[in-house]
């Protein structure tokens, strides 16, 4: 994209300087009436400028409400699922009425230790049966041919077998989870949901909002947070051996808030979301000496080449008491930068050495997310 976070953060300046014909309630001095005026004239056409107001956040709540996915209330489909043997798994056997043929547990061993082994070949081996085809069947084909076998030497075999070691087939959940790891595919389905809660669930550096699934050469972006807050089903996936299933941490999920605030910096959005009021909050507040209370702007990117729009700057006039109720009902988004202009604010230069820190920081975080 040709313009980036510079031009964004230029045109916040021009915004800045322009006073109350543009956005009513500001008003900058220190700027002479000589300076040019002509670029800033251009970029404010590619900027859409709103004040935060009642209307505004009853526009937002609806924009999200219609942007929730249609609940998919289709279960994922289990109901046919079989588990497929394969090599290193172990079965017990047990023939009724023919003890002989079982072999019993001894003390201090496991059922796992004295079963049998699915061998690398595919194959397993039983009195009177040898060489039984087992990688890749399922345990009621693997006691049909047992069955089979046995028949010639046994009248009616009553054959019962178990998977007691599950060895064969594994699912990886990596990233930011309590308990990363290798988890089993058993004859009970696993699907991508029960295994980030085998892990112990998400750990609070996570990005909660999506993970990605990994099935051979195949990468897809899960929308977990459409799982979990609207009960998109579809986003569920029934595990294969093989699969990763990796949650990204949380780092890029940020809100920048620069300006006269007490603490300029990054504020991180927990998957509960983060509003205006909070934002500020958590930067120590205004500069009640220096700040201007109607000077409080965020600014948000838009996609310029779909759009022709810049950016979206909003306005809150925060010397209203009814400000801060509107601030706790502003949502922000990742990337959005929030700024506090002074007053008086001198000259327009000054508006831009005060926002090089999020010049910098977003340009990192585009050239992370480029590469």
């Amino acid at each position: 994209m040709a313009l980036s976070y510079k031009s964004l953060v230029t045109s916040l300046a021009f915004l800045s300087i322009t006073g109350c014909t543009i956005i009513p309630g500001s008003h900058f001095e220190g700027i002479d009436s000589g300076e040019q005026t002509q670029n800033l004239d251009n970029d404010l056409e590619k900027v859409n400028i709103q004040i935060i107001d009642s209307s505004l956040i009853s526009q937002q709540k609806l924009t999200r409400k219609a942007a929730k996915p249609l609940l998919n209330s289709k279960e994922l489909d289990v109901n046919g699922y079989e588990y497929k043997l394969g090599v290193g798994d172990v079965l017990t056997i047990g023939v009724w009425d023919h003890p002989e043929l079982t072999i019993p547990a001894a003390v201090q061993r496991t059922a796992e230790f004295d079963g049998f082994r699915v061998q690398k070949n595919g194959t397993i081996t039983y009195a009177y049966a040898p060489n039984i085809a087992a990688a890749g069947k399922t345990v009621g084909q693997v006691r049909e041919e047992l069955v089979k076998r046995l028949a010639r030497v046994i009248e009616d075999p009553q054959v019962d077998i178990k998977v007691v070691g599950f060895k064969s087939q594994k699912a990886y959940v990596t990233g930011e989870v309590n308990q990363p790891g290798v988890y089993p595919v058993t004859e009970i389905p696993l699907t991508l949901i029960d295994a980030l809660n085998q892990a112990g669930g998400l750990t609070a550096a996570a990005d909660w909002r999506t993970v990605t699934f990994t099935r051979g050469n195949k990468t897809e972006v899960i929308q977990l947070e459409d799982f979990y807050a609207h009960g998109d089903i579809s986003q569920n996936r029934l595990l294969q051996n093989g699969d990763i299933v990796h949650v990204n941490r949380n780092d890029q999920q940020k809100v920048f808030v620069l300006g006269d605030v007490k603490k300029a910096g990054s504020v991180t959005l927990t998957r509960y979301g983060l509003n205006l009021a909070e934002a500020l909050s958590d930067t120590g507040g205004l500069n009640e000496a220096t700040a201007d209370a109607n000077g409080v702007f965020v600014l948000r990117k838009r996609n310029y080449e779909q759009t022709g729009i810049l950016a979206d700057v909003y306005q809150l006039h925060a010397k209203s008491i009814a400000a801060l109720v509107l601030a706790e009902q502003f949502e922000l988004q990742p990337h959005d930068i929030v700024y506090v202009t002074s007053a008086p604010l001198a000259r327009w230069n000054r508006v831009i050495s005060l926002l090089l820190p999020s010049i910098a920081t977003v340009d990192s975080l585009d050239d992370i997310s480029t590469n």
